[in-house]
């Protein structure tokens, strides 16, 4: 036998048309629950939309970031090749020297076309912790603190990425 308390539609407080105002509240407050979720899951979505670009953009212009430093030591071989041809070796083999010279200028263009810019400081430019990663620190009188006194090796940048810091020597403060 049921007890008359638990017929439906004998408690006023289930039956939603006993008082309309509320339902009015029940109901504004469940569509402010919803607009809320439902802007939250907007924001998510734009959130992750930005992000995927941005990690679509980082992978065309970084994805290759592996084979340009695999390709950095060919460069300083090809330069290294030259720095040590003198004139006997260029009259003996000029076309060799020539091939040579070509190659490091297609690697260049090669390096120009896919966003790696060469970064070759000179002798005399201020150390840029940025950019050079300083090998030695020597007094040379003549120079001031801070400033380059011998290039080893020239550094690359992927867009806007240190690939590698030009390998450089720094004057301290000179001797007196």
């Amino acid at each position: 036998m049921t007890d008359q308390n638990d017929l439906p539609g004998d408690d006023p407080l289930d039956d939603p048309l006993s008082d309309p105002s509320i339902q009015i509240e029940q109901l504004a407050a469940e569509r402010d629950e919803m607009r809320d979720k439902f802007m939250r899951a907007l924001a998510d979505a734009e959130n992750a939309r930005k992000r995927a670009d941005k990690e679509r953009r980082d992978a065309e212009q970084y994805g290759g970031s592996r084979l340009a430093r695999d390709l950095l030591p060919v460069h300083d071989a090809l330069n290294r090749a030259l720095e040590t041809v003198g004139e006997e070796q260029r009259a003996v083999a000029p076309a060799l020297i020539e091939g040579v010279e070509l190659t490091l200028r297609e690697l260049a263009n090669v390096f120009t076309k896919h966003g790696i810019a060469i970064l070759a400081p000179q002798i005399g430019d201020k150390f840029d912790p940025q950019n050079h990663e300083a090998m030695f620190e020597a007094a040379v009188p003549g120079t001031r603190s801070g400033e380059i006194i011998q290039v080893m090796d020239s550094g690359f940048k992927l867009h806007d990425r240190l690939l590698r810091p030009a390998k450089v020597g720094v004057s301290s403060t000179p001797a007196s």
